[in-house]
């Protein structure tokens, strides 16, 4: 039986040849004996593993920034209470009004430590809600590293610089993008 000529596209056309056309897709196996593919990464990125031990380091630094901050509060305190300097005013309206600044200070350090060290520790099973705020926390602690502190204020504005590219990267999107089961 002939086909006639192979090249006539008007006639009866022969069965497909191995090699023409598009390759055969390979056969769709179920995943894990049914169900849906897992979607994103099943094990934290390299990049968002270190973002979040550096979120750590700054929650430690900040815990230490609590500790100097309170002895400062207590030596402007117990510096008040000098009998050399008791006499002295603008000292004492000094010291009044410093203590009071100093303790508000320290509470911020706090709050702002013990929010690195939770959005650290959401990193394994938080959204892109917690992505997004490890973005802006790293560009906030960034910002207020450079101006006030210069040799403390590097380390926290180098660490969340790091942060926030390390979490805004593509293979951080995926991670807080995933499906969780």
């Amino acid at each position: 039986m002939s086909f006639g000529d192979p090249n006539n596209p008007y006639g009866q056309q022969q069965g497909q040849q191995p090699g023409y056309g598009y390759p055969q897709a390979p056969p769709v196996q179920p995943y894990g004996g049914g169900g849906y593919a897992p979607v994103g990464p099943q094990e934290m990125p390299g990049g968002v593993k270190a973002a979040r031990v550096m979120l750590f380091v700054i929650g430690g630094l900040q815990m230490i920034g609590v500790i100097l901050g309170a002895l400062t509060a207590f030596g402007v305190s117990a510096a008040k209470d000098d009998p050399a300097l008791r006499d002295e005013l603008q000292f004492q309206e000094a010291a009044d009004y410093s203590i009071g600044v100093i303790w508000f200070v320290v509470a911020l350090i706090l709050a702002w430590g013990v929010f690195a060290i939770v959005l650290g520790a959401k990193f394994g099973s938080g959204g892109n809600g917690i992505r997004i705020a490890a973005m802006v926390f790293g560009i906030i602690t960034a910002v207020l590293g450079i101006y006030p502190f210069i040799l403390v204020g590097l380390v926290h504005t180098v660490l969340a610089i790091l942060v926030a590219v390390f979490v805004g990267k593509s293979d951080g999107g995926a991670w807080f993008n995933r499906q969780r089961a």
